[in-house]
């Protein structure tokens, strides 16, 4: 399936969810392409996964916003693949630095550019600790395999949406909450 084809099954998964995370960020290595920026050469013509760049246009078509967090130490090669690709206009945040703090960072960052909060956010990446330390922040991730794909969008969109009712259930529990508590703190005074 062609870059094309996979962008329309994309807004066709996308089109099934009612609403979108305002930001979702991916990890270059092993998860838009098939490599580590460290082992390639800038004169290198890189290429992304099969379904990688129809995603990106999908999502961006229906006005989400896209960002990267990369801990690659050649943040020098991994621009220059990102031009080459021609996707490097796509992304409003490009946090690409060699870092020990598994994206917790980058993440502070992005937030801090784009000023979406972390649970307005997907996030896609290769390694379990990464997602670990991001999910623990508030940020919906999806670990990736073979890179992202279709499947991973599809499983990204609906944990997205089941942790955004999560917390809409919790913030309705804790507003019925305190509307008792000061209630009950006005009956005894």
């Amino acid at each position: 399936m062609g870059d094309e084809g996979v962008k329309n099954e994309a807004m066709e998964i996308i089109g099934l969810f009612q609403v979108l995370p305002r930001l979702v960020v991916f990890d270059l290595d092993y998860t838009l392409w098939p490599f580590y920026c460290e082992c390639r050469s800038k004169r290198e013509m890189p290429s992304l996964y099969p379904h990688a760049k129809g995603i990106l246009y999908a999502l961006k078509d229906k006005g989400v916003n896209l960002a990267i967090a990369s801990r690659s130490p050649t943040p020098d090669i991994a621009n220059t693949f990102l031009d080459k690709l021609g996707i490097k206009p796509m992304f409003v945040a490009q946090e690409i630095f060699s870092s020990w703090t598994h994206k917790t960072e980058h993440f502070q960052r992005i937030k801090q550019r784009s000023g979406i909060p972390y649970n307005e956010m997907l996030f896609f990446d290769d390694e379990d600790r990464n997602i670990e330390a991001v999910s623990k922040m508030g940020v919906t991730s999806i670990l990736v395999h073979n890179g992202v794909n279709l499947g991973a969008l599809r499983q990204g969109l609906t944990k997205f949406t089941q942790n955004l009712e999560s917390s809409e259930r919790n913030k309705q529990r804790w507003q019925k909450f305190s509307r008792k508590s000061s209630s009950s703190e006005r009956d005894q005074s």
